[in-house]
């Protein structure tokens, strides 16, 4: 990148969502800051492709108006104008629009969780809590077969945390979605 094309110490939501960086950098806006995403690992890929294809599959067989979303922009509430998180996956049930850029009404965010990325995806998913629309978290593990579930409660708050053990079900309550854990790391070499 050159000095002409560098882009601003800071940036609100409008100037990121207009940057165009160029190249396979990819980033998000944390606080007004760019905070750079490194490659995934191939677990970690392996994981994303193989949970959004389950979920789609599932909302197809309930004729759901949902849609999960890979790599998704979404706006938390914390600091609205200065933050664009990018979860894993998303899931959405308000129409697409084809000139939108983040996700409206989330439902349910996907991470998935590198040991050298954990501060950033647990600030990432504590961020995801003010979003109104978010009923359900997960965190996906690839360094082990676990998972982890965070509900809102009836009464709003958060969170009620549910952890899948490795011979356990993955259970996604919003959706009405549940696969055994282990079948889902299939393919992994970490599933036993």
């Amino acid at each position: 990148m050159t000095a002409a094309a560098r882009p601003p110490a800071r940036m609100t939501v409008t100037e990121f969502l207009a940057w165009n960086p160029g190249g396979s950098q990819r980033y998000e806006l944390v606080d007004g800051a760019l905070r750079s995403m490194a490659p995934a690992a191939i677990i970690h890929g392996f994981l994303h492709n193989e949970l959004g294809s389950r979920l789609r599959m599932h909302l197809r067989a309930q004729n759901s108006a949902c849609s999960v979303i890979a790599n998704p922009g979404v706006v938390p509430r914390l600091m609205p104008d200065h933050n664009v998180r990018i979860p894993d996956l998303g899931v959405t049930c308000s129409p697409l629009a084809p000139t939108q850029t983040t996700l409206a009404d989330p439902v349910l965010l996907v991470e998935i969780l590198s040991p050298s990325n954990q501060p950033k995806t647990w600030s990432n998913v504590w961020a995801y809590t003010s979003i109104p629309s978010v009923r359900e978290l997960l965190v996906l593990h690839i360094s082990r077969v676990a998972a982890e579930s965070l509900r809102k409660a009836d009464d709003g708050s958060w969170p009620q945390r549910f952890e899948a053990a490795a011979d356990g079900m993955l259970a996604l309550g919003t959706l009405g979605f549940q696969v055994p854990l282990a079948e889902l790391y299939e393919g992994t070499g970490l599933a036993g």
